[in-house]
């Protein structure tokens, strides 16, 4: 499994907020809660994606959190940096042009990627945030009544209409939809 033990998770048991934090200590917490009550209706969540998360519950505790460690042992080389190599293609004039600059193709795209990050407003991350929100209602809100007009509000960008539409929604649901979708998710301690 890829997961990282630490990586910030919410689970839900239906309605309700059953845990939040690192990875392993959701998975624990949603494993109890299995263990206490098999036909839990549980979900967990990345905080930072929406994604549902696929959990392997079985074996001890120790076992489930070794799992989720996704740690490599470190090989020969260069320390890793969170450097990621992927495939960019060009044509031959923006080639020439990428190698003609300081420090070479990858640092200058690096440069017009940060700068192309600052200067369009959040209009990116705001549109990630509403995708994100979008996952996890569709999983546990689509149902619920108002959904298709909170959706609607969320890609609008309408944080006062989607409070709006989702009034009615369990609390646990409408904020952690409303944490996803404006960001707040990144700000908590």
């Amino acid at each position: 499994m890829t997961d990282t033990a630490d990586r910030p998770c919410t689970a839900f048991d239906g309605e309700t907020l059953l845990a939040r934090g690192p990875l392993a200590a959701v998975a624990l917490a949603v494993q109890a809660r299995l263990a206490e009550r098999p036909d839990a209706s549980v979900l967990t969540f990345d905080d930072t994606t929406g994604r549902v998360v696929d959990l392997d519950l079985r074996g001890s505790e120790a076992e489930i959190v070794a799992r989720l460690g996704g740690s490599e042992p470190r090989g020969r080389g260069r320390p890793k940096l969170g450097v990621v190599a992927r495939e960019v293609t060009l044509l031959p004039r923006h080639w020439d042009w990428l190698s003609a600059q300081p420090g070479g193709a990858s640092q200058a795209l690096r440069r017009l990627v940060d700068e192309a990050r600052r200067g369009d407003g959040g209009q990116t991350q705001a549109r990630i945030a509403a995708e994100n929100a979008y996952r996890f209602m569709a999983a546990l809100a689509g149902n619920l009544s108002g959904f298709e007009e909170a959706s609607r509000a969320l890609f609008a960008g309408d944080e006062a209409g989607f409070g709006e539409h989702a009034a009615g929604w369990p609390a646990d649901i409408r904020t952690y939809a409303q944490e996803l979708a404006w960001s707040r998710l990144r700000d908590r301690d």
